[in-house]
């Protein structure tokens, strides 16, 4: 099940964050951006969803919004306990499925050039590597995925 995050959310959200990230500091040298982010605003501009199982236990979480003519996906996190069961995939088709509501034609992401699984797992759903930069000291992949 996936649902718009409310604020009581927001603990189960940032713990999340947290240890799905954790292991990223010592490459990376500080804590990643998703580490850090205002998640209490994004949940009151309706920009986080969440993954609970069918028990309603969290099991990660996806943060999205329209940009232009594409949906920024910002940060998509998986708690360790739900890890390699599809979530993340779940909660990226959400993303997919509310920009073509949206009708907008792609989804844009990034991530940390350290996270290499992530440089993976994005072209296997169909994303395509579109660029690299240093932007906020951190070294970032860009993707794209357009929606056909």
């Amino acid at each position: 099940m996936i649902r718009q995050a409310v604020a009581h959310d927001e603990a189960e959200i940032s713990d999340c964050a947290e240890q799905a990230y954790a292991r990223y500091v010592p490459l990376i040298g500080r804590k990643p951006a998703p580490m850090v982010a205002d998640f209490a605003s994004q949940i009151v501009a309706g920009d986080v969803f969440i993954a609970a199982d069918e028990q309603g236990q969290f099991q990660g979480f996806i943060v999205f919004y329209p940009e232009k003519e594409h949906m920024l996906l910002e940060n998509v996190a998986v708690h360790p306990r739900a890890a390699g069961r599809g979530v993340g995939k779940q909660l990226v088709e959400f993303c997919e499925q509310a920009a073509r509501g949206w009708g907008l034609a792609a989804v844009h992401l990034y991530t940390n050039e350290k996270m290499t699984e992530n440089l993976s797992i994005y072209p296997k759903l169909g994303y395509v590597e579109v660029g690299r930069c240093t932007e906020d000291g951190f070294n970032r992949v860009y993707f794209e995925k357009v929606l056909t």
